[in-house]
Order: C-alpha cells, then structure tokens, then sequence
C-alpha cells in the first residue's frame, strides 16, 4: 500500500464520480420513453407570482396511467401560465384544461422522435463521461503535487492504477445506464 502520509483522497474521487452518474440518471429521467412519468415535468419552470417556480410547485402532479398525467393546479389564476410553460418545454405534448386540472395526454412516439431521443440519452452520457474524466484528471494533479513532497514512483503507479480503475468503473456504469435508458426508449 502505498504511503499513508501522502494519501490520494480516493472515497473523495469516487464520491464525485458518482456524482456524475446520479446527474446522469435525473437527466435521463427527463426524456420521454412513451410512457407516462411525472419526472418529466421536473426540468419545467413556469412563470408565477413575477418569478420563475419548478412546475411541481404550483399543483398537484399524478400519473392516473401510462399515457396520462394530471396535474392539479392550485391557483385558478395560474393555470394558462402553467399551460403555457408546458407548451414552450419542447416535450411535445399538448395540454388540455378541464378546470383547474391539466390534462397531459403522452402520444406514441414515432421512430424518428425515439432515435432523436436515443442522441439525446447519448449526449448526456458522454456529458457525464467528461466530468468523470475531470475528476480522473484531478486525481492524477494530486499524484503530481503528492510527487512533489516525495512521494516514489512506485506509489505514484499504485495511486493512478486505482484511479484508473475507480474511473473505469464509473464510465461502465454509464454505459449500462445508457445502454438501458436507450432500450427503454426504442421500445415499442
């Protein structure tokens, strides 16, 4: 084991990288995968009281089945400000007002939507990629500074195989994930 007086702080790298893949994973709960999921609102703001608040804030949101989601909305006076915000999300759904309820009707997607959807689920995971790798990268800084203040080439070599082993482990992780959250949305 490699000195303790110069110790890479590996549960601190680790902690961050999975950081990474649980960013990953809120961001993936945002696609549509056709079927109905209250996670989808979560990214929407919409304008109330003169400032923007999370949709989730101003009502109710329920699943009642797969292709539907109701939201509930509080404040009569905010309902076509929540319809509008839900219109502007580029989620593609369009909203039906039945009182104070919002009706969300989630439509079948189309193959083209679905593999748009697949870039998409990639361009988030290769995101998460290069946070990891920036993590990787800092822990690798700190191999160099701890070399530094002496620490020997053998325990330079030990510290970045068990970085690299710590990153190489995070970036499998998000290649399942994505490889799952992909299959979820072809499907049919």
């Amino acid at each position: 084991m490699p000195d303790e007086n110069l110790e890479i702080d590996l549960e601190d790298l680790e902690r961050r990288m999975d950081g990474a893949l649980s960013a990953l994973k809120n961001e993936f709960l945002s696609l549509r995968t056709g079927r109905a999921s209250s996670s989808m609102l979560d990214p929407i703001n919409m304008d109330a009281y003169g400032s923007l608040v999370p949709l989730s804030q101003c009502g109710t949101i329920n699943v009642p089945d797969s292709r539907m989601i109701t939201i509930n909305i509080w404040d009569k006076t905010l309902l076509n400000a929540a319809e509008k915000a839900i219109r502007d999300s580029g989620l593609g759904i369009n909203p039906v007002i039945d009182g104070t309820i919002i009706r969300l009707p989630i439509p079948e997607l189309n193959e083209e939507r679905r593999r748009d959807l697949t870039k998409l689920a990639a361009n988030y995971a290769e995101n998460a990629k290069v946070a990891i790798r920036n993590v990787r990268r800092d822990g690798m800084d700190q191999i160099k500074r701890a070399k530094t203040s002496g620490m020997g080439e053998d325990d330079q070599k030990i510290w970045s195989e068990e970085i690299q082993d710590i990153t190489n482990s995070g970036i499998t992780k998000i290649d399942g994930a994505l490889e799952i959250k992909q299959s979820d949305i072809m499907q049919v």
